[in-house]
């Protein structure tokens, strides 16, 4: 997968477009290829951190249906990932809208990050309003960028919540 990072100095990419479109690839590429590694095509989801949280979000809001007609073998299966998990990115782009369509999401984010918490919690929100099932972790400590680091921060148990939410979801066995 080629990641384009739209913030950078001098970047000529952008995060609506580039980021976007990256993201999508990768989810068909996947799909496309899912009976050949073993893996359900049903079951394809997109995880990202900071910047890439972002684009876990817009293309769990921003994705598209197959293209049976066309002669690129991805772009005949759908970029609409399962289900997204936006780790701490900044969910604030415009293009961020929920539909009943959207799919399941499962947010960490930690309260002292210099990205307000406000930003995922609003988000929970519109998934609530539009019907679509949403898991929510604030933790009061944990900073921006806490990623997978052990710590002693009850937010580094985040991955086990996740988990939890796969299993209960039928994500994961």
């Amino acid at each position: 997968m080629k990641y384009r990072l739209a913030r950078e100095k001098d970047s000529k990419y952008t995060v609506d477009e580039h980021a976007l479109g990256d993201g999508a690839r990768a989810i068909r590429v996947v799909r496309a290829n899912a009976k050949k590694w073993g893996v359900d095509p049903d079951k394809i989801g997109i995880i990202g951190f900071s910047a890439g949280g972002e684009v876990a979000a817009l293309a769990g809001t921003n994705y598209d249906a197959d293209d049976a007609s066309s002669s690129d073998p991805f772009a005949r299966v759908s970029s609409r990932p399962s289900y997204m998990v936006p780790m701490y990115g900044a969910l604030r782009s415009p293009k961020l809208v929920v539909t009943k369509d959207t799919p399941p999401a499962f947010l960490v984010h930690a309260d002292d990050d210099a990205l307000s918490a406000e930003m995922p919690a609003n988000f929970y929100v519109k998934m609530k309003k539009a019907g679509v099932p949403c898991e929510l972790h604030i933790y009061a400590t944990g900073g921006h960028g806490f990623g997978m680091l052990e710590r002693p921060l009850p937010v580094t148990q985040w991955p086990v919540r996740l988990m939890e939410w796969m299993r209960t979801t039928k994500f994961l066995r």
